[in-house]
């Protein structure tokens, strides 16, 4: 599966109007359903990095990825090209 944070259009970076009530709880029970059964996920970046873990941890702004044998990362969700499961 696929996501795109809600608050981006494709690869422009300029900000769109805040996400719906209905999306951003889509997005919220998404990445907690992530975190709980800790699904392996890799996470494309804008830049072109691409960070593999799973999601610890999340907030409005960012997404904790914990990784195995490396530092463990602060991403913010306006660096997210895409997130997809693994």
């Amino acid at each position: 599966m696929r996501f795109q944070p809600d608050n981006f259009n494709g690869d422009d970076r300029e900000r769109q109007e805040a996400p719906s009530d209905h999306a951003a709880g889509r997005e919220v029970e998404y990445l907690r359903h992530l975190a709980k059964e800790q699904t392996p996920v890799a996470i494309h970046l804008r830049t072109g990095e691409v960070f593999r873990g799973f999601v610890e941890y999340y907030d409005r702004r960012f997404i904790r990825l914990t990784r195995q044998s490396e530092p463990n990362v602060f991403l913010f969700k306006q660096d997210i090209k895409y997130l997809c499961e693994e």
